[in-house]
């Protein structure tokens, strides 16, 4: 390729980075082979069962393998246990290699990151404003997020529903104004990495599935790894997903539809160790490509965000932390990095109720000779996923309503049951969240986490939301608005409303004193009233209804997950 230096000259950014540390903790490592499988069994024998599915885990430093291991089944059906080749779902750890293909072609001088993306989907609406191809893979271009706008369509993609890729364009084109100015916001968003995926099908001149398979799997040896073109291509000795159902019977669930480039791509734990391998001393690629994917990206207003290109970017005492997870329906991956040292874990499921973050815990222990010990979240135990760190008393301190400051009316709610701590967004369920340190809370299942601030008195008067960047939130005085309705003129809301841009009819009824949204294929959703002209359901679900200058209900706005301001009309 033109300009592309020698591959025995090129020198990983990881790689001079190492050259720094002292040699003693770069090439030794005070564990056993024994040691880590010890660790890795307190934490994971409970899955070891032949009657659910399991687990996989590995940890790897400086080339070497240091332990791998598989737990539980890959099928239910067959009796098939899980092995460290088995390929599994990793879900949105995905993203990465999406934007490995589109650095490649950039390399090429096929395309530029900073390419508007009508240049290569003209089909894609100009709605103003340019968007790049940066913008999508740094979730910052504005777009509605297509899984979660069908979901409030009623698409049900947990019960099978299966969603077409051309749908993702469908859903781009119907788009009338962006849900925020590109650039200016980080909204984690996997209807750009599906555009990107086919600005790779389009400027490359092959299938997605096809370029994966030429330009980097082959070459790096990743045998047992593969883009599932869809939920119905056979992928060969894979795990199959399961999540529990009403009655606590695992049942086996269907990969998401149209995942490809936001997720949809198979591997196993020692092809993924390979991949890293070449992001410390590339093979495929070179160095200037890794470091940018690893470079944060800065909002518009000045502000850093922890996403880079397909990578999220952090610390975990006191070493710099690169990492990404994923989950489908049913699967759960986690493939975390530590350039400092050339080492890292991998921890991949097929099983829903599986907490991936479990290797950050894995990695605190494996890798704790490394780590700073002296700060205050090193000296936490995050091997522990049910560790009480903050004392009851301690949390009611904290327990109340915060308010994001970038987003009104949108309320995060800190609460707890005995020594079970949660928070809770608007409209969305509530998350056990878990003590890392006197103030940090991590989330479980979810790559957040959440920081308690003081002012200068030392009263709590806000928090931090790390999720892709630090979102303030400040802290609401008094009780939460009235939730019952009892008190609202309800009748007036009552109707039939269309939404163009969904091509989908919702009805709102009263029941006792509750609103209740029906939709066809979600049944009767009842609505709880969070103040003013605004109400939440489950799920994210939220309504702000929009008014005349007589006062007289027109629509509303519908938002949920990562879609929002999704305008409804008033039919009757």
């Amino acid at each position: 390729m033109p300009g592309k230096p020698p591959l025995q000259t090129r020198t990983s950014v990881p790689a001079m980075i190492r050259t720094l540390l002292p040699l003693l903790a770069v090439l030794t490592s005070s564990l056993s082979a024994q040691d880590y499988e010890a660790i890795a069994d307190e934490k994971l024998a409970k899955f070891s069962r032949e009657d659910q599915p399991g687990v996989i885990v590995s940890a790897f430093r400086d080339g070497e393998t240091l332990f791998a291991k598989a737990y539980g089944m890959a099928d239910l059906t067959y009796g098939l246990p899980m092995d460290v080749d088995t390929p599994s779902n990793i879900g949105s750890t995905s993203k990465q290699f999406t934007c490995f293909a589109i650095m490649l072609l950039a390399e090429d001088g096929k395309l530029s990151l900073d390419d508007e993306v009508r240049k290569h989907i003209p089909e894609v609406p100009d709605l103003g404003q340019k968007v790049t191809i940066r913008h999508i893979l740094t979730h910052t271009s504005g777009y509605r997020d297509f899984l979660s706008f069908l979901a409030l369509a009623g698409r049900r993609s947990d019960m099978g529903d299966y969603v077409d890729r051309r749908e993702v364009l469908l859903v781009s084109q119907g788009q009338t104004e962006f849900q925020n100015d590109p650039g200016a916001e980080f909204n984690y968003n996997n209807s750009g990495y599906a555009l990107a995926a086919i600005i790779v099908e389009r400027v490359s001149g092959q299938s997605f599935h096809e370029f994966m398979t030429d330009r980097v799997f082959a070459p790096l040896d990743m045998e047992r790894s593969m883009v599932r073109p869809s939920p119905e291509h056979v992928v060969p000795e894979r795990s199959r997903g399961y999540a529990k159902n009403d009655d606590g019977v695992f049942v086996e669930k269907r990969d998401l539809g149209a995942a490809i480039g936001a997720g949809g791509i198979y591997a196993s734990v020692l092809d993924l160790q390979k991949w890293v391998e070449n992001m410390a001393d590339p093979r495929v690629g070179t160095a200037e490509i890794f470091a940018e994917m690893m470079t944060p990206y800065v909002l518009s207003d000045g502000k850093p965000t922890t996403y880079g290109l397909g990578l999220m970017i952090d610390e975990q005492n006191g070493l710099k932390r690169i990492h990404h997870g994923g989950a489908d329906i049913a699967h759960r991956s986690m493939l975390v990095y530590y350039p400092e040292i050339n080492a890292g874990v991998t921890t991949q499921s097929n099983r829903a109720d599986f907490n991936s973050n479990l290797a950050f815990a894995l990695a605190a222990e494996f890798f704790a000779a490394d780590m700073d010990m002296e700060t205050e979240e090193a000296m936490v135990s995050e091997a522990s996923a049910d560790s009480v760190l903050v004392s009851a008393e301690e949390f009611e301190e904290y327990a109340g309503r915060y308010e994001m400051d970038e987003r009104k009316g949108f309320i995060l709610t800190l609460s707890r049951e005995e020594e079970e701590y949660f928070v809770q967004a608007t409209g969305q369920a509530r998350i056990p969240i878990n003590a890392r340190t006197a103030t940090k809370f991590e989330l479980e299942g979810v790559e957040a986490s959440i920081e308690i601030q003081r002012n200068d008195a030392g009263e709590v008067d806000a928090l931090i939301l790390h999720q892709g960047a630090k979102h303030r939130a400040t802290r609401l005085l008094g009780d939460a608005a009235d939730t019952t309705s009892a008190n609202l003129d309800l009748p007036k809301l009552v109707g039939r409303y269309f939404s163009e841009e969904m091509k989908t009819f919702f009805e709102l009824k009263v029941e006792k004193t509750k609103l209740v949204l029906v939709h066809w294929r979600r049944g009767d959703v009842p609505l709880q009233h969070a103040e003013g002209d605004k109400f939440t359901g489950p799920e994210g679900m939220q309504l702000d209804f929009e008014r005349d200058d007589e006062g007289q209900i027109t629509g509303f706005r519908l938002q949920g997950g990562r879609t929002r301001g999704v305008l409804v009309e008033r039919m009757l």
